[in-house]
């Protein structure tokens, strides 16, 4: 297509260049779309007369084990930093054509129904299909929620001198997925507990932004809220600025980063910061909100800090790394497609 290169795209995310500019020739013709799609924003948002629909999609790729639980929940999170309740899941799921058995297929559906369950979501359809070509099961999930329109968190609201929180740390799912993807690698490498503890963090402190989300809402007015995922807290960052339309300082040393995540960032020297970030929350509030939206998270176990201030536009984004101050650009490609492409 004139315009676009032909050069050969590496697995992951469209590069951020690339997917503003292809997104930015859209033009939505129904008045009812509140939220479009845009760089930065995961999920649309339609106007249902009294209140508002949110609606996402999101595939699992990565992962292989607990694809099921994976799905509902980085798509509820995307319905959730909106402020919506996350309420009707659908789900394609895609089964490798050498290996498919109804077990395995059974499996997947038990763990979709059972952590939809427990996010008070229902499984309302889908399809399933044996597909050729595929060497692992592929979970491609939508999720829908609703929201009372005085409640919806548009990331537009966020201003210069707001402060942004990160709960949790970066790289929690990243983390959790070399660890079982690659478990091998770091034997010899790190010790049996420490692999098991980054197994574990799946679960614990999980990839669920669900619950923060909600405690965040209900403490203070939130202005903007964004789940970093793929690319890591700093494309999640960058994401937040150019959705919000504007300009940010954040600083390295204040993301926190869980002792297995330094641990396993170091056996395969990646950057932790560009690396799969399900689990954690970025929160845009003014500094008063925020400290107050801060200590709510704080007394339900979960914990944030500040990690960037919002500038104006034309302030740019910068990031502190290092004592050094550079542009805040999102990562070319997540670092854990490079560690899973390597032989």
């Amino acid at each position: 297509m004139a315009g676009y290169s032909d050069a050969r795209l590496l697995p992951g995310k469209l590069p951020a260049a690339s997917l503003e500019a292809m997104l930015g020739r859209l033009q939505p013709h129904d008045a009812r779309i509140v939220i479009g799609p845009k760089l930065g924003e995961d999920a649309a948002v339609l106007d249902m007369g009294d209140r508002y629909l949110v609606s996402t999609t999101d595939p699992i790729t990565f992962a292989t084990d607990r694809i099921g639980w994976y799905a509902v929940h980085v798509n509820a999170n995307d319905v959730a930093v909106l402020g919506a309740r996350p309420a009707w899941f659908f789900a394609v799921l895609l089964l490798p054509g050498q290996q498919a058995t109804e077990a395995m297929a059974a499996a997947i559906f038990d763990d979709i129904d059972a952590t939809c369950r427990a996010l008070g979501a229902s499984l309302c359809g889908g399809h399933t299909e044996i597909t050729a070509g595929l060497d692992r099961p592929i979970v491609v999930g939508q999720m829908l929620g609703e929201v009372a329109k005085d409640r919806l968190v548009r990331k537009e609201r966020l201003a210069p001198g707001d402060l942004v929180l990160l709960t949790r740390g970066a790289a929690i799912e990243g983390t959790s997925i070399l660890a079982r993807e690659k478990k091998d690698a770091l034997r010899g490498r790190l010790a049996d507990d420490a692999i098991a503890r980054a197994e574990q963090l799946l679960f614990d402190p999980g990839i669920s932004v669900v619950r923060a989300a909600r405690i965040a809402t209900e403490a203070g007015e939130v202005h903007a809220m964004h789940d970093p995922t793929e690319g890591g807290v700093v494309t999640g960052l960058y994401e937040l600025g150019r959705a919000s339309g504007t300009g940010l300082r954040a600083w390295g040393h204040c993301i926190h980063l869980l002792p297995e995540t330094v641990a396993i960032a170091r056996v395969f020297d990646i950057d932790p910061l560009a690396l799969i970030a399900s689990g954690a929350l970025l929160i845009g509030a003014c500094p008063t909100e925020a400290e107050r939206i801060e200590r709510a998270l704080a007394a339900e176990g979960i914990p944030a800090a500040v990690v960037a201030e919002v500038r104006p536009a034309e302030a740019g984004m910068l990031i502190e790394r290092a004592d050094r101050w550079t542009e805040l650009l999102p990562a070319p490609r997540d670092e854990i497609a490079r560690v899973l492409s390597r032989t």
